[in-house]
């Protein structure tokens, strides 16, 4: 299961109303957040977060409105995480906190387990 605070929750919808204005829009498809975890980074794993629609196999949580997708791999890596979005002064963006991690990089974009 993955959590999705209430102000993730809300830039989410705000970006993906802004999308609706982008040409390939298609106003048909059911769209959501897509957290996916994959290879690359200086520790080993990084994670994605993209709008998509749902796919075969994708478990689906929703919270505060906002539908996410998680493909069955990135589910094993990212059960018990949880999606926040900061808006400060030194620091703005949507983070992850992930219990599954055992070390992370300087910059906080890469992982290991």
């Amino acid at each position: 299961m993955i959590t999705v605070t209430e102000s993730a929750a809300k830039k989410t919808l705000t970006l993906l109303e802004t999308a609706k204005n982008d040409d390939d829009y298609d106003a048909e498809k059911e769209y959501g957040l897509r957290m996916k975890v994959v290879g690359g980074g200086c520790s080993g794993f990084q994670y994605e977060l993209g709008f998509d629609e749902p796919r075969s196999g994708d478990k689906v949580f929703e919270h505060y409105g906002v539908k996410i997708f998680l493909d069955p791999r990135s589910t094993l890596y990212l059960a018990g995480s949880t999606l926040d979005y900061a808006d400060g002064l030194m620091d703005s963006g949507f983070k992850i906190t992930n219990p599954n991690a055992k070390s992370t990089c300087g910059c906080g974009e890469s992982f290991s387990v």
